[in-house]
């Protein structure tokens, strides 16, 4: 089974545009999300391994200009 993560990101003022164009081009991103409240952005990510996910996170979301922080919420399968 994959592993699915829900990425939620705060950003700097002023770079959402920029911020969603990129990460929607990113590997294993099925769906970013521009949302109100205490987030300014989510991503569903769909990748191999919950490592994987990480490491996007990581080395590809974290480090565009504008992201501030992000959370990694890592999604458990209870249909089993």
């Amino acid at each position: 089974m994959r592993a699915k993560a829900f990425v939620l990101i705060n950003l700097g003022a002023g770079v959402a545009r920029d911020v969603y164009s990129r990460i929607a081009k990113l590997e294993f991103v099925q769906q970013v999300h521009a949302v109100t409240g205490p987030y300014d952005m989510i991503a569903v990510v769909d990748g191999p391994t919950f490592n994987d996910i990480g490491t996007l996170v990581i080395e590809k979301i974290q480090t565009i200009p504008g992201v501030v922080n992000t959370i990694t919420c890592n999604v458990i399968f209870l249909e089993n």
